[in-house]
C-alpha cells in the first residue's frame, strides 16, 4: 500500500512518542523521526530513541540543541529530580521552558526541506505533568503560526486528549515495543517508579490492566 504523505514524527524514547509513531505508521505515513539531545542528564531515553526508530525501520535524525541558561531539573546538574507524593498542580521544575517551541519549529525545517505536510507529536494533555506546551491551547496557536507562514503544513498531536490507559490500550493494539520505551526522568538501570513520570506511566498501566513489558 502506497503511503499518504511524508511526515516528520518528534521522537523521544518514551511511551507517548513511541505510541505516536506507530500511530503513524498505521496511517500509513513515510515517518522520518527527529530525535533531540538536549542537554538532558541522562542519554537513556535517546538510545530508547534510536532502538525504536531502527526496529520501526524509519529513518531518524538526532539533534543536538544547547541550552546554556538551563534552570530546569531535566537539565541543570545542579537541581534534582523532584519527587511529588500528589501530581502538581503548578508548573514543576521538571518543566524546560520553551522545549516543544522549539522541537516544532526544528521539525518545521525539517518538513519544508523534506516537502512533509504533517508533524506529528506526543503531547497529552489529560494524565501529564501540566506543562504548558502539552495543551490543546498550545498545539491550536503553533497551528495558527503555521498558517500565517502560509504553509499546507499541519501539527497532529493524536493523543491528546487520550488519557495513559487509553494511550496504552492503542498502543498495545499498534504492537508498539513497549519494552523498549524510557519515561523516568532519572538514569538509574531501572526506572525509579518516584518521579511525576514514572508514576504516570504506572497509572496508565493500572487502569489499563496491562503489565508494563518495561518493569522487570
Amino acid at each position: 500500500m502506497k503511503t499518504t504523505s511524508k511526515a516528520i514524527v518528534l521522537l523521544s524514547g518514551g511511551l507517548d512518542s513511541t505510541t505516536v509513531l506507530y500511530y503513524a505508521l498505521s496511517k500509513k505515513y513515510e515517518c522520518n523521526c527527529l530525535i533531540f539531545d538536549y542537554g538532558q542528564k541522562h542519554k537513556k531515553e535517546l538510545k530508547s530513541a534510536i532502538k525504536i526508530a531502527n526496529s520501526a525501520d524509519v529513518s531518524y535524525s538526532l539533534t543536538k540543541i544547547t541550552l546554556p541558561w538551563s534552570n530546569d531539573a531535566l537539565t541543570n546538574s545542579n537541581k534534582k529530580i523532584p519527587i511529588h507524593k500528589r501530581l502538581p498542580k503548578n508548573i514543576p521544575l521538571t518543566y524546560v521552558p520553551g522545549r516543544n517551541t522549539l522541537f516544532l519549529s526544528y521539525a518545521l525545517s525539517f518538513a519544508q526541506s523534506i516537502n512533509a505536510k504533517s508533524i506529528l507529536i506526543g503531547v497529552n494533555a489529560v494524565d501529564f505533568s501540566n506543562y504548558p506546551d502539552c495543551t490543546p491551547k498550545f498545539i491550536e496557536a503553533y497551528n495558527n503560526v503555521l498558517k500565517t507562514l502560509k504553509t499546507k503544513i499541519t501539527i497532529q498531536a493524536p493523543i491528546l486528549k487520550l488519557n495513559k490507559a487509553q494511550i496504552i490500550k492503542l498502543g498495545t493494539k499498534l504492537n508498539v515495543p513497549y519494552k523498549d520505551t524510557w519515561t523516568c526522568y532519572n538514569g538509574f538501570d531501572k526506572p525509579c517508579m518516584q518521579c511525576d513520570s514514572c508514576k504516570l506511566r504506572a497509572k496508565g498501566f493500572k487502569e489499563a490492566k496491562i503489565n508494563d513489558p518495561a518493569i522487570k
